[in-house]
């Protein structure tokens, strides 16, 4: 995946020389930004991008470009240096934290487990996603609202 690059970061260390590298050795080969683009199976757009610093490449972008124009691993060698560059300009400091849990969604009681072997408890446990379905499809109801069943989840006599 490419990933924009800020003009603040554009100028950094390891993504010049990147771009650098990337660009020297394609007009060594006698490759148009086109050429080389068709044999990495990039857009033209793509290679333009990242060997002008408007964006940052991939690591399988860089695999395929060293492969291509045989540059020995090269580019794939920067890439530790390119993507923590990359993370620094994306804002990143590494995993998100997640996002605290929402306490105005009702949780879901749980119902005691029983043996997955017992007809009536496969039963019940579908009547119960069914009526969760239910309530995903037409919306959770009001604390003040009763719980209104689909017709098709109501189990039939014969099912029990």
């Amino acid at each position: 995946m490419e990933h924009t690059s800020p003009s603040s970061s554009a100028h950094s260390a390891a993504s010049q020389r990147f771009r650098r590298e990337l660009r020297d050795c394609r007009v060594q080969r006698g490759l148009t930004q086109r050429a080389l683009a068709d044999l990495v199976r990039f857009s033209r757009e793509t290679v333009a991008a990242v060997e002008s610093g408007r964006r940052f490449g991939s690591h399988e972008f860089a695999l395929r470009c060293d492969d291509v124009l045989g540059t020995d691993g090269r580019l794939a060698a920067l890439w530790p240096q390119v993507a923590a560059e990359q993370l620094a300009a994306d804002g990143r400091r590494g995993p998100r934290a997640p996002e605290p849990a929402r306490l105005d969604r009702q949780v879901p009681r749980q119902r005691e487990r029983r043996d997955a072997r017992d007809p009536g408890a496969v039963v019940d446990a579908i009547d119960e996603l069914r009526e969760l379905i239910g309530q995903v499809l037409n919306g959770q109801p009001e604390a003040d609202e009763p719980e209104r069943r689909h017709p098709s989840a109501e189990p039939l006599d014969n099912q029990r």
